[in-house]
This record gives structure tokens, sequence and C-alpha cells, in this order.
């Protein structure tokens, strides 16, 4: 019978090409049965557009078809992908603007910190909304998850829930290339275990024909401006720890004490560098209130003349560099996969993190299962940093599943940049605020004072 595959959020639409295309590359699933599933009726019409391009260009004898039914959707499927938002700009850009207002400056904002704790409280009823029908429609599946926050949903979803669920995040493969190139040797001869927790996981080991390239890497880091410059936080970060950290600058900026408590800080650090997100204010806010002209970028897409060249058209349906289809093919009995996941720490995996917290640590995907490898202890220098970011998440997912707004301050008080920044008061005040304009999207909430 052919494979059954989930995505809920389809209208995510890059995410949803690049997936589906690399699904029907394997022989398990080249004949699936893709059912594409969101909200937005004009987002999945041009979801459905774009996979049904790649089914013909392929010539797979797969199917795809849409829907606003989630359970319907669901029943029966092998495989299920989330790449969801809960809420409009209108609704996630106050994350970013009322921490501004009291000091806090946010380049991103998805992943921990105020901005990221208050996407969670938005997103942790839905994502388990969503793992209750799978345990009663497909309780077999495999769950992959994308949405942000990735740790604190991973954690409320796997503390709550029987679905086989873990997270995956493109900074781990993604970095790992980026340091292989600058170390000069092929990305696909590179070993490495990555250990931590979602976009702040340290590769306590990178190899290419059992030599250590860190030593390579720190003399380019030091020595080379343009690579220096490429990703000034992260190589800041990795000549003081001795570990290099996955996902942008940008990101990090905003995970640590460092480089965005003062205005100086942020115009030396995060601010020049010439990687695709080097820490700018606001940086994705403002990426999306520039998408206006996506409908007709789509269209153009699934017009354009590259389809009808053969070279070219080989080029639009080569697999990508995400996990999932992997993961998925091995979860169907095609093979067995090694990943970067994101699963509690029960087994104690990284034994010197919080055992109830969500790392990102190497898996092992075969049918029907996913197991958890042991990855060690963290170096004792980055402990600090990844611990405590650990327990605010925890603290967070804690307030969400209670509705427990002193939970969220205290999730909130120990956040590094947030503490560097403002007193105890002023964050009581500043979470406040953001409790009360989130209000609406908090039913599990009974009251919204820190």
């Amino acid at each position: 019978m052919p494979a059954k595959i989930v995505f809920i959020g389809a209208g995510s639409l890059g995410f949803t090409r690049g997936l589906v295309r690399d699904c029907l590359t394997y022989p398990t699933m080249r004949d699936a049965h893709i059912v594409l599933v969101d909200i937005d009726p004009v987002r999945l019409r041009m979801a459905k557009q774009s996979c049904d391009r790649i089914v013909s260009a392929g010539k797979y004898p797969a199917r795809v078809t849409a829907t606003g039914d989630r359970r319907k959707a669901l029943k029966g499927a092998d495989a299920v992908l989330t790449t969801i938002l809960c809420g409009s700009v209108d609704v996630w850009q106050h994350d970013i603007l009322i921490p501004k207002q009291f000091g806090v400056d946010i380049n991103v904002g998805d992943t921990r910190g105020p901005a990221g704790i208050f996407r969670a409280l938005r997103t942790i009823p839905e994502m388990i909304a969503i793992c209750r029908d799978i345990e009663e429609l497909c309780p077999q599946c495999v769950m992959l998850n994308y949405t942000n926050p990735m740790a604190m949903l991973c954690q409320a979803m796997q503390k709550t829930t029987r679905v086989n669920v873990t997270g995956l995040c493109h900074s781990v493969q993604g970095t790992a290339r980026m340091l292989a190139g600058w170390a000069g040797v092929p990305p696909e001869e590179v070993d490495y275990t990555c250990a931590g927790i979602n976009h702040l996981a340290w590769y306590l080991t990178f190899t290419h024909q059992g030599r250590d390239l860190y030593p390579v890497l720190r003399e380019r880091v030091r020595k080379d401006p343009a690579v220096y410059n490429a990703e000034q936080v992260r190589n800041e970060m990795f000549l003081a720890l001795d570990y290099y950290v996955t996902e942008s600058s940008g990101h990090n900026s905003e995970y640590n004490w460092w480089f965005r408590k003062r205005p100086e800080l942020i115009e030396k650090y995060c601010t020049h560098g010439t990687n695709w997100n080097p820490g700018v204010h606001a940086y994705i806010l403002d990426s999306y209130r520039r998408r206006t002209n996506w409908q007709r970028e789509m269209r153009d897409w699934i017009r354009q003349p590259a389809w009808d060249k053969p070279k070219e058209r080989a080029a639009l349906l080569k697999r990508g560099g995400e996990y999932a289809s992997s993961i998925m093919d091995a979860w169907l009995g095609g093979g067995i996969f090694r990943f970067n996941g994101n699963v509690l720490n029960t087994g104690l995996s990284v034994p010197n993190l919080p055992a109830d917290c969500c790392v990102e640590i190497p898996v092992l995907a075969s049918r029907r299962r996913l197991q958890p490898l042991h990855a060690g202890d963290l170096p004792r220098q980055v402990l600090p940093l990844t611990s405590l970011s650990a327990t605010c998440e925890t603290l967070a997912v804690e307030a969400a599943l209670t509705g427990d707004p002193r939970k969220v301050y205290q999730a909130v008080l120990s956040d590094p940049l947030t503490a560097a920044v403002l007193s105890l008061a002023e964050i009581r005040d500043m979470v406040n605020a953001m409790l009360a304009q989130n209000r609406a999207y908090l039913p599990g909430f009974k009251h919204f004072k820190a």
C-alpha cells in the first residue's frame, strides 16, 4: 500500500515543495499519497499546484490532495510533518516590539527568550491538539516537527502525548557544511557529533578521515577576515569557548549575555556580518513584512521554462539537504538513517543537562523506530549557557501547560539577554505587557498578571 504523508501547515510553501520533492526521490515514497492541510485556502491551493508540478515533472505515480480538514487528512497516515505558525504577523510582531520598548533588542525571536516563550505559549496548545488527533487516527505514524520554538514545542508534546515525535532543524547540517567549506574538505566526508539544545548545540567532534578539523578552523577564523566576518557572533563564541555552535550569528546573538545588551555592541557584532543573518534588529519581522509578492513568485516558479529542459528539470527535482525524507524512508523500512533530532533527555543522552529538558542529539531512525543515542557530557565551558537556556525552556513549557503567568515571568527573568538589560521589576512589567497583548491567544490562562 502506498505511504500516506500529511503536511500540516502546507502553506509554508518553500518547506512543503522542498520536502515533497525530497520524499518522491525514494522508492518507498515515489507512489505516496501526499495530503496537504492548511487553514489558508489561497496558500493551500498554491501548495497543491506546486506539488502537482513536481509530481508531473518527475513522472511519479504519486497523488496529491489538499484539504482544510485535519482529521480527515490524518486518518491512516504513515508520516506527519508540521510547519505551522499560530497567528499572523499582526499577532507575533509584538513578541519583538514590546521587548524593544523595554530595551531588549531581538533579532528573530522564534526560539527562546521573551519572544520565543510567547510564541510557545500560543503554539503549544495547537501542537498538542494535533497530537491528540494523531493518537486517535494514526498512532503508528512518525511526526516530524519543523515549527518553532522547536525545543519547547517538542518538550510539551513528548511529555504529554504518546506520539512518535521529533523535531528537525537544518542548522546542524547547514553549519557542518559551512565549516567543511572553511576547512577545505568535502562536506559529505566530514564526521561529527553535535549535541546540546536546539539552536544552541555544539560540535563536540568535527573530523575528516580521523583528523580533527578544529585546529584548521581556529586558524581560519583568527587569520582570514572573510571567514571571521561571515559569522562574527559565532566566531567570537568559538574563539572563547573552543567549540562551534549551530544556527546563525543573528539567532545566537539573542541567546546570551554578550552581544546585544548595548547599542554599540549590536553595531560592532550584529550588523556587518556577511552571512544571511548577522543580527540586525527584527530581521525576520522585516522579512515577513516585505513578502508582498509571494503569489506571483510561486506562479513564476510553477511556470518557469526550466521545467521543459531536461538538465534544469533534473536540478529542480534533485533531493535537497533536509533530514525529513531520509527519516521517513527509514521509518517505512528503506534503511537506517542517523540525524540530529529533538528528544527528551530522559535517558540522559547528555548527562550534564537536566533530565527533563529537550535536547538536540544524534538519533537513529529505522523501521517504525526512533532511537536517541548517547552523546556524552557537554564541555564545562558551554554548560552554563546551555543548561540555563534549557531550564528556562522547561519553565516556559510548565507555564503553557498550567496557564500560570508567574511561571512565564520566571522563565523570562533568567533569559540571559533579558537579565543583562533589565531588573526583575522591569522584566515583570514587560511580561505583564506581553501577557495583556496576547490575552486573546492564551485560552489556557485564567489571569494575566505575573
